[in-house]
């Protein structure tokens, strides 16, 4: 099947950065333009938008990580679920989160600030080589441990943690782990019960083909239920969808949606980010990653290593679903970047290094054109 297809038509330009911004399939754009025409004329929002449509995200979602249903809330991004997680946990002041040098700003705008306010500590963990691994957060994993926030997969260098041996090491000291996978969820296979997290959150508007704003959080069982009740938005209570009767006890549904994004039935996100993850699974997580490894084998078999180096791992199972490149003078991997987007060949620039993250639409002639680029 020709992918392309599928997609809007980028003219001259070769779109390389799906690290950064996913385009909408047309299906979803399709998904969205009918939400809009929706709120146009309210009497024709059909009566399962507000709980059937969040319903069936949840579904496809659950599909794609290898989870229930009940375990997800909807949420406005990564960011939402983290601070989810932070407000429902009861904290002691001596209580330690582990972050990891270089961690995406969502996660130090999360736990930093907590830190300050004295409700925790906080421990920052150096990788031990070139990249971080899972065993460089053992020596720091102790009694005092509470969780640790990582991103499975890396957006500074495309690394990915071995996050089933990181989650054996948190449980055995009583301490829970949490996933950032808006990295690679959607193109990189994966399964809860072999990631072995109490905890993932993720935005959509990556590989997930879904909607700027949109996003899961994904809760164990056991972690929801050893967390602290709070605020809940009042469709994730218990009863809800029957608006003739909202008159009774205020007990949250079961499972993760209580973590809800209030308006959790966003017509213009949810009604794409459904058909968005539809078309994830349509094409297929693993065919997906099976096209984007070969591109990004391509490239590294021919990246010129007299001008450039490669800033993530040559394994791929130590990668995600992208690679970075940089110059081999790091004051010109900006001038690199550049060019890059004068010759209309869209990448993303992530410390110091040059993001390279493809799709179903992208094809060979595509990395050639970057390579030539930098070649010249």
């Amino acid at each position: 099947m020709d992918w392309r297809n599928e997609f809007a038509d980028f003219d001259d330009v070769t779109y390389l950065n799906l690290a950064t911004q996913c385009p909408l399939p047309k299906v979803a754009a399709r998904a969205a333009q009918a939400a809009i025409e929706w709120k146009k004329l309210p009497h024709t929002i059909p009566d399962d938008a507000y709980f059937g449509m969040p319903d069936r995200v949840r579904a496809l979602i659950a599909k794609i990580i290898g989870a229930e249903p009940h375990e997800i809330a909807l949420t406005s991004g990564a960011s939402t679920g983290l601070h989810a997680v932070a407000n429902a946990v009861e904290w002691k002041p001596d209580d330690e989160v582990l972050l990891a040098a270089g961690e995406f700003p969502a996660h130090r705008a999360t736990w930093l600030p907590m830190a300050a306010a004295g409700r925790i500590r906080v421990k920052i963990v150096e990788p031990q080589g070139r990249f971080l691994t899972a065993e460089d957060f053992f020596p720091h994993i102790h009694a005092k441990t509470r969780l640790i926030s990582t991103s499975l997969v890396r957006f500074d260098n495309a690394v990915r943690i071995d996050a089933a041996k990181l989650a054996t090491a948190c449980h055995r000291a009583g301490a829970w782990l949490l996933l950032d996978v808006s990295q690679c969820c959607g193109a990189v296979p994966m399964n809860t019960r072999q990631l072995g997290a109490d905890f993932l959150v993720c935005a959509g508007y990556k590989w997930l083909l879904s909607p700027y704003g949109s996003g899961f959080l994904w809760a164990s069982d056991a972690a929801t239920n050893a967390v602290r009740g709070g605020p809940i938005y009042w469709q994730a209570m218990e009863g809800a969808a029957q608006f003739h009767a909202l008159g009774g006890e205020v007990k949250p549904a079961r499972g993760a949606r209580r973590w809800d994004a209030a308006e959790t039935a966003n017509f213009f996100n949810v009604a794409a980010m459904e058909k968005g993850i539809e078309f994830v699974l349509q094409a297929g997580v693993e065919n997906i990653w099976n096209h984007n490894n070969r591109l990004m084998q391509l490239m590294i078999e021919r990246l010129p290593r007299d001008r450039c180096v490669l800033a993530s791992p040559e394994d791929s199972a130590q990668r995600g679903p992208y690679a970075c490149i940089a110059a081999r003078n790091p004051e010109k991997t900006g001038e690199l970047y550049e060019r890059l987007r004068a010759a209309k060949v869209i990448v993303g620039l992530r410390e110091g290094s040059i993001r390279v993250a493809p799709h179903l639409f992208n094809s060979e002639r595509d990395i050639d054109r970057l390579i030539t680029t930098i070649s010249v």
